[in-house]
């Protein structure tokens, strides 16, 4: 009984420290705050990510994030996906200054946004956090999700980012789901919005936030998987 009063006793430190409140305990909401604190702790994954050799199979895949301010889940569950699917990452945003998350995860782009040409990949991914509000209406930002399209390759956006496709007007006439501050202006732009936590519209994956991001890399593969781009 004392042992159990103790694992208690440790939870609720947790829950506290962590910020949860009085919210109903999520064993899998918690795990994700503990990876994303880890990722705040350790920074890893972002000076050196894991680089994958080369496969027959492999696709390269483009992760669009904010120069501040991207949301961590989004960033480093879904690229943890598509590389443990043999996959390449490669990182591009404003300048190739070190990004840092909302909840303190660094990444350094390989790359500006400038200097992305969507026809070098297979994929090209935004993601969100409240930082991606000054992507919305960047015109290279929106250049390079229209070049995506226009080559046949899949664009993908998470959170607010589904807001930079509605911007390219790429969502016109298709369904897709985003953080519910984000519908309405997905629905002005045309957008069949639907309250799933990821949605898969041909060559168009959303998804509406850092709880749907292993799904969402999930989506992201299976596609890839079927590609024969």
């Amino acid at each position: 009984m004392i042992r159990f009063i103790c694992r208690l006793t440790v939870l609720a430190a947790l829950v506290s420290s962590f910020g949860l409140g009085d919210t109903l305990f999520d064993a899998e909401k918690l795990s994700d705050v503990l990876q994303a604190k880890a990722y705040a702790q350790e920074g890893r994954r972002a000076a050196t990510p894991k680089r994958v050799a080369a496969k027959a199979h492999q696709k390269r895949v483009l992760m669009v994030i904010a120069p501040k301010n991207f949301r961590d889940e989004e960033l480093f569950k879904t690229r943890e996906v598509i590389e443990a699917a043999g996959h390449s990452v490669i990182l591009a945003s404003l300048s190739t200054e070190e990004s840092v998350g909302m909840l303190g995860g660094k990444a350094k782009p390989d790359i500006t946004i400038a200097e992305a040409k969507a026809a070098e990949y297979d994929a090209v991914v935004f993601v969100g956090g409240s930082g991606a509000a000054v992507l919305l209406d960047h015109a290279q930002t929106l250049a390079l999700a229209r070049d995506a399209d226009r080559a046949g390759k899949l664009v993908a956006a998470i959170c607010i980012a589904p807001g930079i496709l509605a911007n390219s007007d790429l969502l016109r006439g298709k369904r897709a789901t985003s953080w519910s501050g984000e519908h309405d202006h997905l629905k002005e732009k045309g957008a069949k919005v639907t309250n799933k936590r990821v949605e898969q519209d041909g060559r168009i994956i959303t998804g509406n936030g850092p709880s749907a991001a292993k799904a969402f890399g999930e989506a992201i593969v299976r596609y890839l998987a079927k590609s024969q781009h």
